[in-house]
């Protein structure tokens, strides 16, 4: 066991030290003869471990986007602190059952003190529950199911969801498996800051229960994916309260912003919401599958998701200890929350903290060099920290100009120092900038701002 787990640490110490010279991107480099190689039938014989890491760590790793390089910008980067994979090491090993407290109270205990600092950062009473999933679309889902239930009851064929075209599309795939209707679906179009308008929201609700509509929830985003935007939480909560409405918020990406001053005041009125989804794996900087539903009255999750059976240890009567399969899909389950509470009790919140200041503060001072650049046009200004802008038309026709930015995007991640991504705002192709990655420092945005004067140079001689 110790052979194995150091061989595998040589490989990963070596992996992590070497992140800043790796190219940002090499999926596209994946030669399909390798790839259809790997597809073999289940092997009979033992495979030397070293031979294993080779492959790994040598020949398929490599050929993928790079999300925990520095200069990865991309997207909402992930994390993958290493403490994190630790706590993973460890859960596995143990291998411990956590669904049920009474098998496992002491660790339940210790997911269930990551779900009250959640709830605490929030802004959530007491009375607040929730649990972790593996990430923002199942935590949605389980969002709407509750609401749903909670609501609706049995008969939801008339009910109408409200959202604006800027939420995540896991959002839409949620309510179709909930069992919604295409038409249930009421998806509004963002003002011009890429925001839900509550104007325009209150005359879409009123003018559904004049046709004999149920409105029956609202959608906010903490931050969008295209732009990084925040709705207008505090209107949207008194919304939702004068017409009675259940009100989520979708705060994968935003939401852990608010252990920091600046973004609490940014999100302010999430605290109202009746649900609120996170995903850790995004700015807590920790591995993929890691995001959590919080459920502002915690009976509600227990109404939509209990279920008991013969064959099950006593479940808890009192709130002492939570049973999670009670407020949650699942019943076997893993033991997620060590990825969450080793890293917080190794390091403290407030580490968290200055990361995600950091990040807030980098946003900001690329978002500055970039409007200093006379070309450019900032399209969506860092609210959080996700930006986005093109290039300014001189003429010619849009899709002239979004070729044309298209082409800058393309000629920065050539030069496989950092990657961006691209999307639509209000049918303009827009370059997106996303600070989150807890690897990505002055240095990184430095490298961006060359990539970016150099590539505007090789666009324009083109």
């Amino acid at each position: 066991m110790r052979g194995f787990v150091a061989a595998a640490m040589d490989r990963i110490t070596a992996l992590i030290r070497s992140l800043p010279e790796q190219p940002v991107d090499s999926s596209a480099e994946a030669d399909p003869e390798f790839l259809r190689s790997l597809a073999e039938p289940l092997p009979e014989g033992r495979v030397d471990f070293g031979s294993l890491l080779n492959l790994l760590f040598d020949e398929a790793a490599p050929l993928s986007l790079n999300p925990v390089s520095p200069g990865f910008m991309g997207y909402v980067p992930g994390g993958g602190i290493f403490h994190a994979a630790l706590a993973d090491l460890i859960s596995n090993a143990l291998n411990r059952y956590v669904g049920i407290a009474a098998v496992a109270p002491a660790l339940s205990q210790l997911e269930a003190n990551v779900i009250r600092w959640f709830c605490q950062i929030m802004g959530y009473p007491k009375t607040a529950r929730g649990f972790l999933t593996s990430g923002g679309s199942l935590a949605n889902l389980s969002a709407l199911i509750t609401a749903r239930v909670a609501l609706l009851g049995e008969d939801f064929g008339d009910a109408v969801i409200y959202l604006s075209d800027q939420a995540h599309h896991c959002v839409a795939k949620a309510a179709r498996l909930a069992g919604f209707p295409q038409s249930s679906l009421r998806v509004l179009e963002a003002d011009r800051a890429y925001r839900l308008d509550p104007e325009r929201l209150a005359g879409a609700i009123a003018a559904d229960r004049g046709a004999g509509r149920r409105p029956f929830l609202i959608v906010a985003s903490a931050g969008t994916t295209n732009s990084g935007a925040v709705d207008p939480l505090p209107e949207l909560a008194a919304l939702a309260n004068r017409e009675r409405l259940w009100f989520h918020v979708d705060a994968a990406y935003g939401g852990f912003f608010r252990l920091t001053e600046r973004g609490r005041r940014i999100l302010d009125g999430i605290e109202a919401a009746d649900s609120v989804v996170l995903d850790p794996h995004k700015t807590l900087f920790l591995p993929y599958g890691t995001g959590a539903l919080l459920v502002r009255d915690g009976r509600h999750l227990k109404a939509t998701h209990s279920s008991i059976a013969d064959y099950l240890p006593p479940l808890q009567a009192e709130d002492e200890l939570v049973d999670f399969c009670e407020l949650s899909p699942e019943l076997t389950r893993p033991f997620r929350g060590l990825r969450v509470w080793l890293p917080f009790k190794l390091h403290g919140a407030g580490a968290f903290r200055d990361c995600l200041d950091e990040k807030l503060d980098l946003a900001r001072w690329v978002e500055q060099q970039i409007r200093a650049i006379g070309t450019l046009e900032i399209l969506a200004p860092a609210e959080l920290s996700i930006l986005a802008f093109a290039l300014k038309r001189s003429g010619g026709s849009l899709e002239q100009a979004n070729a044309r930015t298209r082409r800058l995007l393309a000629a920065i991640n050539e030069r496989q120092r950092v990657h961006l991504t691209g999307t639509r705002l209000h049918g303009v192709f827009a370059i997106r900038i996303a600070v989150v990655a807890f690897r990505t420092h002055r240095e990184q945005m430095q490298m961006l701002l060359e990539d970016l004067k150099s590539s505007l140079a090789d666009v324009d001689r083109g």
